[in-house]
């Protein structure tokens, strides 16, 4: 392990966040055709972390089972009655989290190749109060990524420009790495219509923490490719990603700057687009009566639909500038988390632990 983390090992992280031993981290592990791992996995997982939810969806090897044979008694296994994806079994276990009262839910894929010996490390910004949200980037490590394999190297590179666009996290990398941490309270308070039932989840999420003006920290953590059956289709990926991440765009651009705040990148666009909207539509009628007539436009033509449609492009560059200094997703928590540690404490006094209620997590 790194310096960093062993320097926020269970015994000198007390130094650090006196009241880290409050802080319940929850485990979520999505478990489709993942029998083989998930057993080195739950058995990997640091003992002080509170919960591990286990997410079989509706695996035809029954891959929950297999993770109750560990008689870890952190062990929880929720079942789905039929296949609904990734995305859906994250926000099955993230709930369960919330339930079972804890404050940080960490999610790890069951096939392993997220180490868990490195979860100190993507939950410090989170205990530190630097962030809403962590995640894995694999980016930072040049030895493992030669062993990346090429189209999913190229395919991270040209999803990370879209996501930085859709959602307004400018200095964040390798979106599709779903080694991820996220306070509940944040969780609770993203719409959850609008986070993905597949592999589009932790770009969803990432969008919609953006709508929301969320802080979205990148920890550098290698990747492990120990092999086994992908479930993610490339072909399906390249058709559907670039789709959603416009629409999640879209979206996440009105909610942040005009319909949550209405911030100086929403009035700067708002004057930039019709400007350019004009020199586009002015532009293109002057074109076709020129073509049709044969008579050339004049100059004055010529500068009426150039010089709106570049003082347009200025406007919206500007707006870009200032979304990409990082300024406007700043928000750390929807609470501060000592203060809701200390309401628990308040609810629960002298109690070790909470009981998980017990109820079908399937539905929404």
């Amino acid at each position: 392990m790194s310096t960093k983390a062993s320097a926020l090992s269970p015994v000198s992280e007390r130094r650090v966040f006196p009241w880290r031993e409050e802080v319940r981290i929850a485990v979520v592990i999505p478990a489709y055709k993942v029998t083989e791992r998930i057993r080195e996995v739950v058995s990997r997982t640091p003992r002080w972390v509170y919960r591990i939810f286990v997410v079989d969806d509706a695996c035809p090897q029954d891959s929950g089972s297999a993770a109750e044979t560990m008689r870890d008694p952190r062990v929880v296994v929720l079942r789905h009655s039929e296949n609904r994806g990734v995305g859906a079994a994250t926000r099955t276990g993230f709930r369960a989290a919330v339930d079972a009262g804890c404050h940080i839910a960490v999610k790890i894929d069951g096939d392993g190749q997220m180490d868990p010996t490195m979860l100190e490390t993507i939950v410090t910004p989170l205990l530190r109060e630097e962030a809403a949200l962590a995640k894995g980037n694999r980016f930072w490590h040049v030895q493992a990524l030669r062993e990346m394999p090429r189209i999913r190297l190229l395919g991270n590179v040209f999803l990370s420009f879209l996501l930085k666009m859709a959602s307004g996290h400018w200095h964040v990398f390798d979106p599709t790495n779903g080694y991820l941490a996220i306070r509940t309270d944040v969780f609770q308070m993203l719409d959850q219509s609008h986070l993905s039932d597949r592999y589009f989840f932790e770009s969803s999420l990432l969008i919609e923490t953006g709508a929301y003006g969320f802080r979205v920290v990148d920890v550098p953590l290698p990747a492990r490719y120990p092999g086994g059956e992908s479930s993610l289709s490339i072909g399906h990926t390249i058709a559907t990603f670039p789709w959603l991440v416009g629409l999640g765009g879209i979206r996440r651009f009105w909610c942040r700057h005009f319909w949550l705040d209405f911030t100086p990148v929403g009035l700067i666009s708002m004057t930039g687009a019709p400007l350019i909207l004009w020199g586009l539509a002015f532009g293109g009628y002057a074109w076709w009566k020129s073509i049709s007539t044969g008579a050339p436009a004049t100059a004055g033509t010529v500068m009426l639909a150039a010089l709106p449609f570049l003082l347009g492009a200025v406007f919206l560059l500007q707006a870009l500038a200032m979304e990409a200094s990082g300024s406007f997703n700043g928000r750390i928590g929807v609470y501060d988390l000592r203060t809701i540690l200390k309401k628990d404490k308040d609810r629960h006094p002298g109690s070790d632990g909470w009981l998980i209620e017990r109820r079908d997590h399937s539905e929404p």
